[in-house]
């Protein structure tokens, strides 16, 4: 596989993702980062989204709910290259009906080198770093030359 450099801009694309135990210590953590938040765009799934606007006041694009196919919405953001960086608050302890697309959705973010937060811990870390309020080049996978490579010229 090759690769190649791209830059994420000073302002992110910022998906919020809260499993239902864990939606009161995201919108916790949002207030608590709410003016470095406000900044960038934020992107949250259904009814996390919802509450993160509604008690932060932050300005958040809502997609559909994660079990309805906002993981997979937040996941084809990450492949087009529009989502930055991920917070997704996942409870490690309940069972998810949807897990097959919660791991799609941490796959492609490894994939496509996508910084991920999954608690406050490594998401207070990852605002607070300087990398956060400005660009950042980061290497990505080469795909469009991996499909021209396997494709057959006439």
């Amino acid at each position: 596989m090759q690769y190649k450099t791209v830059t994420a801009a000073k302002t992110k694309s910022i998906a919020l993702v809260g499993h239902d135990n864990r939606k009161d210590e995201l919108i916790r953590w949002c207030q608590q980062h709410r003016q470095k938040l406000a900044a960038h765009k934020l992107f949250a799934t259904g009814t996390s989204g919802h509450l993160v606007a509604e008690q932060s006041s932050l300005k958040v694009e809502k997609l559909i709910s994660g079990p309805l196919g906002g993981d997979q919405q937040i996941g084809a953001l990450i492949s087009e290259q529009k989502i930055d960086l991920l917070i997704f608050f996942w409870d490690p302890l309940a069972a998810q009906p949807h897990d097959p697309d919660v791991k799609a959705l941490l796959r492609l973010a490894a994939v496509w080198n996508i910084p991920v937060a999954c608690n406050q811990a490594s998401a207070d870390f990852i605002v607070n770093s300087p990398l956060f309020d400005r660009a950042y080049d980061k290497t990505i996978p080469d795909y469009q030359h991996y499909i021209d490579s396997r494709v057959t010229k006439k």
